[in-house]
């Protein structure tokens, strides 16, 4: 597997994502056409600003190298950084890992080896 990718997103989301057989579009996904996804130096930034407050969400581990050949686009976004857009759906066998996101005082808690 080459580097993780990274998507946050609500509990209540994912519960659909087996009925759909894929990851869930999240509304800015829909928005903008393609799923907002956030390497690991970037993940906890985005989590900041987009998902402060919020409770019941979930982080997401995605394996590049099992999404459709051409799918992952790396695009010009916050300040000009470049991050990994998938153009289609993420099938559920590129999900490696699934892990509860907790609100402490500082911010949301983040599991072991996300830098």
């Amino acid at each position: 597997m080459s580097e993780p990718l990274y998507k946050i997103m609500p509990a209540s989301l994912w519960a659909r994502a087996e009925g759909e057989g894929r990851m869930p579009w999240a509304e800015v996904d829909v928005r903008d056409g393609f799923v907002h996804l956030s390497a690991a130096s970037q993940v906890r930034e985005t989590a900041r600003r987009h998902f402060s407050g919020q409770r019941e969400l979930l982080l997401l581990e995605v394996d590049p190298s099992a999404l459709s050949p051409g799918s992952l686009r790396w695009e010009p976004s916050r300040g000009g950084a470049l991050f990994p857009h998938v153009y289609g759906d993420v099938p559920l066998e590129a999900v490696v890992r699934v892990c509860a996101l907790v609100e402490a005082d500082d911010g949301l808690v983040f599991p072991d080896g996300i830098p």
